[in-house]
């Protein structure tokens, strides 16, 4: 049974350490500094914690018995994943239980996390004049923070900005994905807000390695993305479908009105009847992205989803939620061919590629996919972006999987070249007054 232990560092007649000794199991325990200190006078043999004689004593007892039920805690939790229980994790739990090393050590990486995601709201949004961070980079930020936290608990040691060199980021690439086993894009995107938190100390003169500068990012192959979307034919398939489940009738509008606007699931679910107003041609749908803060403006001339909007527009639902019955109905509807992709896999918690029935792998992002792959090459590509917020054509074709087609464009330009060659300009016929023949 874990037991944990106070004594002194020596009994000289002078202020001296306390240390703290964490027993896990037979000859098997860790010792640590608490960072407090004391008189051995005013230390209790019996308890062996500070006699409560004093104020101050009371309060260095009182952090004790914190410092202690902040250890069990933690040791059933991290035992229970299989965390090594070593010094350095006794260390960074005395550390992490007091918020010290928070608000000494500007150098270190996940202190600079912490300084970003602390002033989120006064943050310069990048190519924008606006400021604060989205609530969605803040949440990113946080998660980035505990993985780096997981890393220094692997590597046994603080990462130091200057410790940020090329093989510091080959060996915390290997650990992402060949221990973590996170998808390649997942990596990508660490090693990204790795770059960005060490660019961004640069700025305020704290000191980082010049090689960071040299970092690339990388994503998958595009050969090896898997991307899963709703035809037109199979979201009339949904359309018409049976549903009696008040939950699965809900989730197929959200499923209707998402591949026909084109955004993403935060947007498209804090959507409301407002964010609508009536053109003759149709309906518009007004809304400011919150990722990209851009303002979109998309048009709908479909009457069910025209229907679906004035007169049974569909309630407020939960991502999680949404996502467990969009899969339903999709079942229900018999969208159940068997395609590649890709799905979290119960036991390690990551994204595993496979064949499965399409069903299981429709989720609430594939909507933008779907309208974005549904009106490419109908639609203009510019006006499909300013739908999908996409800056570049290159990102937008990445996100369909689609490369430039460079012979649909050639045609294009001939089609347009050659009724420019055949219009010719009305021309002005002078007519002569009769009053002057």
């Amino acid at each position: 049974m874990a037991s944990v232990q106070f004594r002194l560092r020596s009994n000289a007649n002078k202020n001296v350490s306390i240390k703290v000794r964490l027993i896990i199991g037979r000859n098997k325990d860790v010792e640590a500094n608490t960072g407090f200190t004391i008189n051995p006078k005013e230390w209790s043999e019996a308890t062996n914690k500070p006699k409560q004689n004093t104020a101050e004593n009371k309060r260095l007892f009182n952090d004790l018995k914190k410092l202690e039920t902040y250890l069990f805690d933690n040791l059933n939790n991290d035992l229970a994943d299989s965390v090594i229980i070593d010094k350095y994790w006794l260390e960074n739990k005395i550390n992490d239980c007091f918020n010290r090393i928070e608000k000494v050590d500007t150098g270190l990486l996940v202190n600079h996390i912490q300084h970003i995601i602390d002033n989120a709201n006064t943050r310069k949004i990048k190519g924008s004049s606006k400021i604060g961070l989205s609530e969605n980079r803040i949440k990113g930020y946080i998660t980035f923070k505990n993985l780096i936290k997981n890393y220094q608990e692997v590597i046994k040691k603080q990462i130091h900005l200057l410790d940020v060199n090329r093989l510091f980021v080959e060996k915390f690439t290997n650990w992402l994905i060949n221990v973590q086993h996170y998808s390649t894009n997942y990596a990508g995107k660490q090693i990204d807000n790795l770059k960005t938190v060490c660019l961004d100390a640069e700025k305020l003169e704290i000191p980082i390695n010049n090689q960071i500068k040299l970092i690339e990012s990388f994503s998958e192959n595009d050969e090896d993305r898997f991307i899963a979307t709703l035809s037109f034919e199979e979201l009339e398939t949904i359309r018409k479908a049976e549903l009696e489940n008040v939950a699965h009738i809900n989730a197929r509008k959200w499923i209707l009105i998402g591949c026909e606007t084109g955004q993403r699931s935060i947007d498209l679910l804090s959507i409301t009847k407002d964010n609508f107003r009536n053109n003759t041609k149709g309906i518009y749908l007004d809304i400011v992205q919150k990722k990209t803060k851009k303002h979109i403006t998309v048009g709908i001339i479909k009457n069910h989803i025209i229907d679906i909007i004035e007169n049974d527009f569909p309630y407020k639902i939960s991502s999680q939620k949404l996502n467990q019955y969009i899969k339903e109905v999709c079942k229900i509807a018999k969208i159940d061919e068997v395609i590649e992709g890709k799905k979290i896999d119960k036991d390690t918690k990551r994204k595993k590629l496979g064949f499965y029935p399409k069903h299981e792998l429709i989720a609430s992002h594939c909507f933008r996919r779907s309208f974005a792959t549904n009106y490419y090459k109908k639609i203009p590509t510019p006006i499909l972006m300013n739908i999908t917020g996409h800056s570049k054509e290159s990102i937008f074709l990445k996100y369909i999987n689609k490369s430039e087609d460079k012979d649909a464009n050639a045609d294009l330009f001939m089609e347009l070249s050659e009724k420019l060659t055949n219009y010719k300009e009305p021309q002005l016929r002078i007519i002569k007054n009769a009053s002057n023949q």
